[in-house]
């Protein structure tokens, strides 16, 4: 899991560079979908996919704010800004569901705040060094490409949280497949309206081959690895995803595409991954019973 994640901001770098990213991304997704609907209809046949009209509002629903809102905004801002620094800025999604649930009336704990705050002076350092001082975005760097990074991680963070209060279907992968085929809709919907015209007879082998694994490897086997981590590890482990996953992508941007980041945006970033330890360590469930529990919500 770490590494499939980690690695999806690369293969969207490659990809985009032949292929408009809204299109790209909805091609990638219904592929996916569509595979995975087929795996869970083979092994667990049509009752997984069995939803009452609030299940499949949920799924919808989370389908527009993950994949489509979240991954595709990533893939558009990916244009202008080196992929190990969207990483890092994709990072805070934890601090956004901690702020989400306060502002439903949760009370997060003290040290889960004080988190957040280290959290805030990270992104801070992030946008302040903005597009510049660093290298390696597909088509140069713009200023509002950071933002627009922001903005993707808020959409994935409030469908993430959306999605736990919600009701939601009982096969997790049913629902994956459903989101997936919801948000290329979407996705593709866009690239029709922005007067995408892929000439797919253009695209290199390179794309080629990062569109393959982005529909097919990672589509597949990150969702299924996720839910096996779900079900055979405490979620205090699991939740280590969202600081390893930025180092993944932050290395193979260096060593494979030669990204280069200023000191400034370095020092953000680590700031950022701090906070999310210093959040995931002070949520964690204090008893294994707990543990227990939370992992089968």
């Amino acid at each position: 899991m770490y590494v499939l994640w980690g690695s999806t901001y690369l293969a969207n770098r490659y990809i985009i560079t032949d292929v408009p990213p809204l299109f790209a991304s909805g091609a990638r997704f219904l592929v996916g979908g569509a595979l995975l609907a087929v795996v869970v209809l083979a092994v667990a046949g049509r009752r997984a996919f069995a939803m009452t009209w609030a299940q499949f509002g949920t799924t919808a629903l989370s389908g527009l704010l993950l994949p489509a809102w979240g991954n595709g905004l990533v893939t558009v801002a990916q244009q202008h800004v080196a992929s190990g620094l969207a990483a890092l800025l994709i990072a805070s999604v934890p601090l956004h569901i901690v702020l989400l649930r306060a502002v439903t009336g949760d009370r997060p704990r003290r040290a889960t705040l004080v988190g957040v705050g280290v959290g805030v002076a990270g992104l801070a350092l992030l946008l302040l060094a903005g597009a510049s001082g660093g290298s390696g975005a597909v088509f140069g760097n713009a200023w509002w490409g950071p933002w627009l990074v922001l903005l993707a991680g808020l959409g994935w963070a409030t469908g993430t949280f959306a999605t736990t209060r919600l009701p939601a279907p009982a096969n997790p992968f049913a629902l994956a497949a459903v989101q997936m085929l919801v948000g290329g809709v979407i996705l593709m919907g866009g690239s029709l309206a922005a007067g995408d015209r892929p000439d797919l007879s253009a695209v290199g082998p390179s794309a080629w081959w990062a569109w393959a694994y982005m529909a097919v490897v990672v589509s597949l086997g990150a969702f299924s690895a996720y839910a096996f981590a779900l079900a055979s590890l405490p979620v205090s482990t699991v939740a280590t995803y969202a600081y390893v996953n930025p180092v993944i992508a932050v290395l193979l941007g260096v060593l494979v595409a030669g990204e280069r980041f200023s000191a400034t945006q370095l020092a953000g970033g680590g700031v950022v991954l701090l906070a999310v330890v210093l959040v995931i360590a002070a949520e964690r469930p204090r008893n294994r019973r707990t543990e227990l529990a939370a992992s089968r919500l």
